[in-house]
């Protein structure tokens, strides 16, 4: 008996290259993994996995609010700055109290995100005029609160606890913020109407601001948020030195954050954003350096292979959007 016509297109399956684009992250991680596997003695042990994660968390913390930014067509370089800033100003307020300096922190970071937003959701300017000059300001400020010296914390044990301290007698202390800060994100984005806001913005501005959508809300929102995460990475960051620099502390972590970002499969030019390929890239991206580190390759090929890796990102990007 006749069952009737099939509908061919029920049965066509995305082409392969579709399919590797979108699974991108997972085989770059996979093939690190092989790579390591084959060629590093004792990496499959439970204290490499240790280092990886206290070596991800400024880069997972900094990535999913980059991530956000990103995913609204903008782009936030001054991110590495605001950690030197909430390092200091948490190293500077510490005599008044762990909370009071944590809370001063997050705000101080929170302006640089509002002033940010301002400028690039309210007036038009390009967000990477905007965070490149909030990049220098927010190093300068750092470098004049600590008057160009490093302060150091180690009479602040139960500080430092966050960056050096562990749980159950073996998971470093730096999982929480991870989890809390990844959970938040992936909420956000995939389950509140303010993480569809974030992505129709980026997508498509002008279709955004006329079906109602506050765009010039969402863009502040997304740079203000990113700033708080970037000032949880500055005290996970300082507690786990055990000191306050203001000129040197965070430099060049916004670019490991993009990479995490365009490694992840966030579009580069905004709309849906990729919250588990952020995790994912971040920890690429600190897998290269562990790998180089661990089989005693200078470190500038590290650099060399990160910077292929995002070209490669952004070009899978371009040719997806085609």
């Amino acid at each position: 008996m006749s069952t009737g016509p099939v509908n061919p297109v029920s049965l066509e399956r995305p082409p392969l290259s579709d399919t590797l684009r979108k699974q991108s992250p997972v085989i770059m991680l996979g093939t690190l993994l092989l790579i390591n596997a084959i060629f590093t003695n004792n990496f499959f042990t439970i204290d490499i996995v240790w280092l990886i994660i206290i070596q991800c968390a400024t880069i997972i913390l900094t990535g999913m609010g980059q991530t956000m930014v990103i995913a609204t067509g903008g782009i936030d370089i001054s991110i590495g700055s605001q950690m030197a800033l909430a390092a200091v100003v948490c190293a500077n307020m510490l005599p008044y109290g762990i909370l009071p300096a944590i809370i001063a922190a997050i705000i101080a970071c929170a302006v640089m995100g509002l002033i940010s937003g301002f400028m690039v959701g309210k007036l038009h300017v390009s967000p990477m005029v905007v965070t490149l000059s909030m990049l220098l300001f927010a190093r300068g400020v750092a470098q004049v609160i600590n008057d160009g010296r490093i302060l150091y914390i180690d009479q602040y044990k139960n500080f430092e606890f966050l960056g050096q301290g562990k749980i159950l007698g073996e998971l470093p202390m730096q999982i929480i913020p991870i989890v809390l800060v990844v959970a938040l994100v992936y909420f956000i984005i995939e389950k509140t109407a303010w993480g569809r806001r974030i992505q129709a913005v980026g997508d498509n501005p002008t279709a955004a601001r006329l079906t109602g959508i506050n765009a010039t809300g969402t863009v502040i929102s997304a740079y203000v948020l990113s700033a708080m995460f970037a000032a949880m990475a500055g005290l996970v960051l300082v507690s786990k030195v055990g000191a306050a620099d203001g000129s040197n502390m965070g430099r060049l972590a916004e670019l490991d954050a993009i990479a995490a970002v365009a490694v992840g499969g966030t579009s580069m030019a905004g709309g849906r954003a990729k919250v588990m390929g952020t995790l994912l890239g971040a920890i690429v991206m600190q897998l290269i350096t562990i790998t180089v580190v661990m089989n005693n390759i200078q470190y500038e090929y590290a650099q060399i292979l990160k910077s292929a890796i995002i070209i490669f990102a952004v070009f899978i990007q371009r040719e997806s959007r085609a």
